[in-house]
């Protein structure tokens, strides 16, 4: 019976040590993806931020001037389609 018991007290023990370390190794882990998450959302932001200022309405309208030589037209220019 004495016999049973330690068996039975080295399992509980061993089987406590291990849920222990477990735990660790899953906790580590958690806070790797949160520093993880972290990092992407500071990359996000940056991103919003960049296409935020490549889409502006002034930056689209150099561009099309420089890059592509678009202008207004002129009154002169535009006509009018009345059905």
């Amino acid at each position: 019976m004495l016999a049973g018991l330690v068996a039975v007290l080295l399992i509980t023990a061993l089987a406590s040590v291990a849920s222990t370390h477990l735990t660790r190794v899953q906790y580590a882990r958690f806070q790797q993806l949160e520093s993880e998450r972290d990092r992407l959302q500071t990359a996000w932001g940056r991103l919003l931020l960049e296409e935020s200022t490549w889409s502006a309405p002034a930056r689209v309208e150099e561009v099309a001037t420089e890059r592509l030589e678009m202008r207004v037209p002129d009154v002169n220019d535009v006509e009018v389609i009345r059905r």
